[in-house]
């Protein structure tokens, strides 16, 4: 099962929505995936298949081997579905 990892900067309030908006797209296209948030330091040392945060913040994690996905607008269902459907 693919591991999808919502990143901001504490791991509490925007990773938790983005988070919840991840489930509710996933379950909409059918996909099924581990998902859960947390703050960029941890994130820096844990593995998934998926990155995925506002573009400002996860750009500290595209080190060339990890699938990050940067979001422009955090509240965007239609981007969201958009890169969840690209990047898994």
């Amino acid at each position: 099962m693919k591991k999808i990892l919502v990143v901001c900067g504490n791991g509490l309030g925007s990773s938790f929505m983005i988070e919840m908006n991840v489930k509710k797209v996933l379950n909409e296209l059918g996909i099924e995936a581990e998902v859960s948030h947390t703050d960029l330091t941890t994130g820096q040392t844990e593995k998934a298949d998926l990155y995925l945060g506002a573009r400002d913040l996860v750009e500290v994690l595209d080190d060339g081997t990890r699938n990050v996905a940067k979001l422009t607008n955090i509240l965007d269902l239609d981007e969201l579905k958009r890169v969840l459907r690209e990047r898994l």
